[in-house]
């Protein structure tokens, strides 16, 4: 048997025995309610970007690949009426046009003349509502773990949106996601997190770039100043591997390197991890 065939057999028995487990364990709403939250609105249509549900399947395979999630940063740039060529500054015109042909096809592009393409649906705003989407999907279809996405909570301590919230074992993450480049996050945006990390009391927090530029050059030392902000003492940023870091056992700084799915998975090894 073939390495891979044995890591996916693998994978495919963790999320069996996850499975179980969640069963038996109590719900997210059960872990939100022992902080003395309730969730009152989450899952917004506002802006979400998603095909009919005969092609959600393959549009969630789409997604899971970096090429094709810039791509589409560029189409909701231009999302009123754009060329080939205003979509390919950071993909080929072939694949461009790849990633054209399935839009179309998924109902979620329309052509008004011979030459220019728009979105169906308009206006989105920006990508953010999707990845959140896609990021919940990843978390309920790989991890097979109860995941919910655009989660607001009303008169509680916990401000702002929650991005992504999920149960894993009896565990409850919170996951925030960052469709823009690494230039465009400030140093209030990482204030934010932390700030709502002390409002909700996560077990996990991850926070993730949908990037694979280095998180050293900027994310990475925006952290480490907010955390000697908020401690005499404060605790290292360790890198766990390529652009994965960790702060201490509980606090993870990610991006798309390599593979969402992958990079989580290897997150949840370093917080299950016996000697932790």
């Amino acid at each position: 048997m073939k390495e891979s065939e044995i890591i996916d057999q693998l994978r495919s028995e963790i999320k069996r025995l996850r499975s179980i487990i969640t069963a038996t364990s109590p719900d997210l709403a059960s872990l939100l309610r022992t902080r003395g939250l309730t969730i009152y609105k989450s899952q917004p249509a506002q802006d979400l970007l998603l095909p009919p549900a005969p092609h959600l399947d393959s549009f969630y395979r789409k997604l899971l690949h970096y090429s094709f999630r810039i791509f589409l940063r560029d189409v909701i740039k231009h999302q009123q009426q754009f060329t080939v060529s205003q979509v390919t500054r950071y993909t080929s015109p072939a694949k461009a046009g790849e990633y054209i042909g399935f839009l179309l096809d998924v109902g979620l592009l329309e052509k008004p003349d011979s030459h220019c393409f728009r979105l169906v649906s308009r206006p989105i705003r920006s990508f953010g509502a999707t990845l959140e989407w896609l990021l919940a999907e990843i978390c309920k279809r790989e991890l097979g773990v109860e995941a919910v996405w655009g989660v607001k909570f009303r008169g509680q301590g916990a401000g702002g949106d929650y991005d992504i919230l999920a149960r894993i074992n009896s565990s409850l993450l919170y996951l925030e996601s960052k469709s823009s480049p690494p230039k465009q996050v400030l140093a209030r945006h990482v204030a934010a997190f932390f700030d709502r990390i002390n409002d909700l009391h996560p077990d996990l927090s991850i926070f993730f770039m949908d990037t694979e530029l280095r998180m050293n050059d900027k994310i990475v030392p925006m952290f480490a100043e907010e955390l000697a902000r908020r401690n005499a003492d404060p605790p290292a940023i360790q890198r766990v591997e390529k652009e994965l870091f960790a702060v201490g056992d509980a606090l993870f700084i990610m991006n798309a390197t390599g593979s969402i799915r992958g990079n989580l998975e290897r997150i949840l090894m370093e917080f299950f991890k016996p000697d932790r």
